[in-house]
This record gives C-alpha cells, sequence and structure tokens, in this order.
C-alpha cells in the first residue's frame, strides 16, 4: 500500500530518475502511514535514524563489483572496464552516453543516482531539524552539522564527476520541474560554507561507522582544496594531522603475530579498521557478519571480483589446450572469484612502485600473476605455475592473468559459499594518509615544495620507501602516491577532475575552463599512463578509446527530460549539449 510520506520522499525521483512512468507515486493521496515524516522526526533518535540511513548510503559506494567506487577507477589512468564493459560495444566510450538503460554497464549513472537519493535524505534532515523545540540547542547544532556533512559529501563528488549540477539545498515535497544547472564553483562555496559550520558542531568521537569532527576537517580539507582555498584546506587537515589521529608504523590485530606479514597488511585487514589500535581511521563504515540481515551487505565485499583476474576461467589454458582452470578447491576459495571489472594497468601494477624498498609492494603482499597455480586436477599441469603462452589469444591475458594487491582485495568469506567474492568487513572512507597527501597537495599549489615533500615523506617512510626531495613534488608524483596508497579507497577519476578544475581556473599548463572539454590534464595524464587508452586496445568487440570530453561524465538524459520547466545541462561532447543555458552562479 502506498503511502503520502513516500510521495515526499521520492517526489524528487519523478524529476531525477523517472522514466516512463505515468502514475507517479508522487501523485498519491492515501492517508499518512504510522511511520510518516511528521510522526518520525520529532525528537533527536527520528533524526538519528535518517543518519543511520545517510551512513548505509556511504557503504552503497564501495560493495559492489561494479559499485561507484569501482567505477573510478574503471576510467583513470590506473584502470580501464574489464568485464565491466563486456556488452557488445564499439569503443569504451559508447557506454558513456546519456540515453543508457541504467543497467551495470552505465556507470556514470549510478553515482548520480546514489548522490542524489542521500541528498533527499539529508535535505529532509536540514528542512526539519528547526519543525520542533529543542531542549537542547546543541543537540540540534549536531545533527544539523551531520545533514550538512553527508550532503556535502554528496555534492564533492557529483562536482568532481559531472561538473556543474543542480543544487538541491532543502526538501522537495511535491512535483518539482524547475530545476537549474549550479555552477560547480558556486556549490563548492556553499559546502564549504556549510562545513566551516559543521566543523564547529560535529562530535570529537563516535560510534565507529559515524560522522565526527576529523571526518569534517578531512572533508572541509578536500571542498577547500577543490575550491583552491588552499590556506583552509591546509588548515583543516592540519586540525585533523593534530587532533587524535596518528600513522600506524607498528604491528596490530588480527594477524599481528604473523611473522611473514607486515604494518600494511595489517592496515587494511577488515577486522582492523576500526580496532582500538588504528590510530588512524578517520572515517568507516561497517559491515559485520554477525550484524542482522538489512545491517549487512548481503554478499560481502566484491573487492576480488572488482579489481582481480579471472584467473579460475576456462580460457586460462594448459599445455595441451586444456582447461588449466576450475572454480573450486582452495585456491579458488583463498584468493576468490576475481572478473577484473576494473582492470589495473601496467603503469600501476608496475611502473609506479620502488620494489627494492615499498612494502606496499613487497611480495607478501601481492599476488603475481606467475605465482598462481594451474588447479585443474584433470589438467596434465596441475600444481605448476601458469604459461601465459598457453592461452588461445594473448589478449586473454587482459582479465584473465595479471598481478594485483590481494593485501587490499583479500576479505575472507565467513562460511563456504559456491562463488566467493569476499566476506563482510569494515572498509575505509577518510584515513589519515589521505590526509597527508591532501595538505601536501595544497603546499604545492602554493609553491612550498619544502613542506609538501615533508608530508609526502611521512606516508613514504610507514611504507619503507625512500624520501623525496622538494625538487621532485610535482602533480604527478603526488597521484603517483596516491595511487601507491590509497587504491581502492579514493575516488580517483574525480580527484583527477578536481585537479584538472585547478589548473583550468588557474590556466595552468595551457589548461582554461573555456576550452575544458577538449582540453583537460585528466585527459593528458591518463593517455600518458594507461597503456590499454594509448593502444586503442582491442579486446573481443570492444576497443578502448578516450575523449577529452570524457573527463565529465553525462548528465542522465531521463533527467534534463523531465525537468520541463526548467533547463538541467548536458556536458559538452555529448548529446543534448546544444540545449544549454549558463549555469547559475550563486545558491540562495
Amino acid at each position: 500500500m502506498k503511502s503520502l510520506h513516500k510521495s515526499i520522499y521520492f517526489g524528487i525521483f519523478f524529476i531525477l530518475f523517472a522514466n516512463s512512468c505515468t502514475d507517479p507515486e508522487w501523485l498519491d493521496t492515501k492517508a499518512l502511514s504510522f511511520y510518516a515524516p511528521e510522526n518520525v522526526y520529532v525528537n533527536e533518535e527520528g533524526f538519528e535514524s535518517l543518519l543511520i540511513t545517510m551512513r548505509k548510503d556511504i557503504k552503497s559506494e564501495h560493495y559492489h563489483g561494479r559499485s561507484p567506487i569501482v567505477n573510478e577507477y574503471a576510467m583513470s589512468d590506473i584502470g580501464v572496464p574489464g568485464a565491466q564493459s563486456n556488452r557488445v560495444v564499439k569503443d569504451f566510450p559508447s557506454v558513456l552516453t546519456p540515453a543508457g538503460d541504467g543497467g551495470v554497464h552505465d556507470f556514470h549513472s549510478r553515482l548520480f543516482d546514489l548522490a542524489y537519493n542521500s541528498i533527499r535524505s539529508a535535505n529532509v534532515l536540514v528542512s526539519r531539524v528547526d519543525n520542533i523545540e529543542w531542549e537542547d540547542e546543541a543537540v540540534r547544532n549536531r545533527l544539523l552539522a551531520a545533514g550538512y556533512f553527508y550532503r556535502s559529501y554528496w555534492y564533492y563528488r557529483l562536482v568532481n564527476s559531472y561538473g556543474n549540477v543542480p543544487f538541491i539545498g532543502e526538501e522537495i515535497t511535491g512535483a518539482k520541474l524547475d530545476f537549474f544547472t549550479h555552477s560547480r564553483w558556486a556549490i563548492l562555496d556553499k559546502i564549504q560554507e556549510d562545513m566551516e559550520w559543521a566543523v564547529e558542531w560535529l562530535p570529537e568521537t563516535n560510534d565507529p561507522g559515524a560522522e565526527t569532527v576529523g571526518a569534517g576537517n578531512h572533508l572541509l580539507a578536500k571542498i577547500a582544496l577543490a575550491n583552491m582555498d588552499y590556506d583552509r584546506s591546509i588548515q583543516a587537515a592540519t586540525d585533523v594531522i593534530n587532533g587524535p589521529y596518528e600513522l600506524v608504523t607498528e604491528r596490530f590485530g588480527i594477524d599481528a603475530s604473523d611473522p611473514k606479514r607486515n604494518v600494511i597488511w595489517d592496515l587494511h585487514r577488515t577486522e582492523n579498521i576500526n580496532h582500538s589500535a588504528n590510530t588512524e581511521t578517520i572515517f568507516s563504515v561497517i559491515d559485520r557478519f554477525e550484524d542482522p540481515e538489512g545491517a549487512k551487505v548481503a554478499d560481502g565485499h566484491f573487492l576480488a571480483q572488482a579489481y582481480t583476474p579471472a584467473w579460475w576461467h576456462s580460457r586460462v589454458r594448459d599445455s595441451e589446450g586444456n582447461n588449466g582452470m576450475i572454480d573450486s578447491g582452495p585456491q579458488y576459495d583463498t584468493l576468490f572469484r576475481g572478473n577484473g571489472n576494473a582492470r589495473p594497468t601496467p603503469y600501476y601494477l608496475y611502473r609506479i612502485w620502488d620494489f627494492e624498498n615499498d612494502i606496499r609492494r613487497s611480495d607478501i603482499n601481492w599476488v603475481e600473476w606467475d605465482e598462481l597455480l594451474y588447479n585443474n586436477p584433470a589438467s596434465v599441469d596441475f600444481g605448476e605455475p601458469v604459461n601465459r603462452s598457453n592461452f588461445a589469444t594473448p589478449t586473454d591475458t587482459f582479465q584473465h592473468s595479471y598481478s594485483f594487491p590481494n593485501y587490499i582485495v583479500f576479505v575472507p568469506e565467513q562460511i563456504q559459499v559456491t562463488r566467493p567474492t569476499g566476506g563482510n568487513g569494515d572498509f575505509y572512507i577518510f584515513r589519515l594518509a589521505e590526509t597527508y597527501l591532501l595538505r601536501a597537495e595544497a603546499y604545492f599549489w602554493q609553491g612550498n615544495l619544502s613542506e609538501a615533500a615533508s608530508d609526502l615523506n611521512i606516508v613514504r617512510q610507514r611504507a619503507g620507501a625512500l624520501p623525496i626531495s622538494e625538487n621532485e613534488v610535482d602533480i604527478d608524483f603526488i597521484f603517483d602516491e596516491r595511487a601507491r596508497e590509497l587504491f581502492a579507497e579514493e575516488p580517483r577519476h574525480g580527484e583527477m577532475v578536481r585537479v584538472s578544475y585547478i589548473m583550468a581556473q588557474g590556466n595552468m599548463n595551457g589548461y582554461s575552463l573555456d576550452n575544458f572539454s577538449d582540453n583537460n590534464w585528466f585527459f593528458d595524464r591518463t593517455m600518458d599512463k594507461n597503456l590499454f587508452f594509448q593502444i586503442e586496445l582491442q579486446w573481443g568487440s570492444q576497443s578502448y578509446r578516450l575523449a577529452p570530453y570524457n573527463a565529465l561524465w553525462p548528465i542522465p538524459e531521463s533527467v534534463i527530460a523531465a525537468n520541463t520547466l526548467g533547463v538541467i545541462n548536458q556536458n559538452e561532447g555529448y548529446s543534448g549539449a546544444g540545449n544549454n543555458q549558463p549555469p547559475l552562479e550563486t545558491i540562495e
């Protein structure tokens, strides 16, 4: 039975995510249910329930083999869509179209949908928090600060993947057909202002997985950096670094007694992410096997499916041309069912590493492609290392044979399953190592290369990597270091677009906002580092080609078409951009 409270919650989806529905739910006029907003958001507990929903939204960004965060790597300098894009297409960018079907291959729309869904929840909190009398104003301010935090988190993601988007800052309670696109810079100004206020009211400590002032300042550092307010970014990052956080440098947690492992392995065990000895976690999402259904992800992490090869596949041939692999047995249960949804590039796998010193690339933390053994007992080569020369075609190695960072993707299943893709476990959203790298970048843009090198070396020292001098600091090295430290954590594509806007706004290196879609740093760096785009790799029925305008993802066509009384702009290079109007430069 439909109810009006659902129409209040989901009315905005008629505009943002409507297809061809002729009886939209927001037109329903049935009586209010007991769970209507008027009955729920009447006290602190009611608003806390909404915060739980927003925390789960952030979890949704990670826990799927084709999640938005995986998509960040599948279109960047360090990855491409492998099985991610395995339908019949002429070339890779053809899946980047405004008129997608909303399926798993239309990955650009998944972030858009998820972000505005969570923004809707945040706006309910922001709009309703003053509908009741608060005995303690501090409780009201803490809740509002949390609403600003989650709303700002998602707008930061949107403006660094789509550029200019509509800013919606209040609850939508009925049909609305007159949205307009706002300037990315106006949105950054707004969310920076919101977070300046929020960090005054977010709590110092909170339950694992919940927002704190540390998380608020980390997000503020990212927003201010994107907004080219480097002093404020440095200050916010410094507030985090000087807070109750410290890089983990000693062994700890579940495998601490295993002498074969190291601190990098410990740091990435899901059981250790919110361990009392882990002083590095700033903000995380919680996913525990022992939690009830609905509170945990049904199928676990899927990190292995996203980033590791489909080594178990029948295409992995033995010396007689027969199936060398099967999808069962100890190796399958330990390395899981990889699928190569985001196929890492040779640049990430090999070129950026100091193999002799950097323990992030130590053999104990990685599985090299030639360490995989034929596991089919019926094979003549059973137990022998895989030999790539046996593959039917060299391009089969693209999905089925490459090295991978096992220390990141290893999340054991808690129960025996037929298709192991990784069990339940917590995951990082913000970690102190990134705070140092954010501050290093802000120092770099200021021209303070000495301080930038110092922050980079703090992260590198923990990894055993050799220190760098200030003469070696540039934006490419900073993003090399982010790749080494934050693989599978950071929104890689979005952070690269953020830098592209900084360069274009500052007219650096020949870049300009006037021709952003024709000439940008994201495209140039990706083409410089990503071998698959360089050679226009042909894999099956598709090839990998990239254009400068692909830096920004297209706005879903259904969103633009449903907005009949306003104008939501399409990004240049995609169909429909000819109808654009200048974006709004202020947010009332």
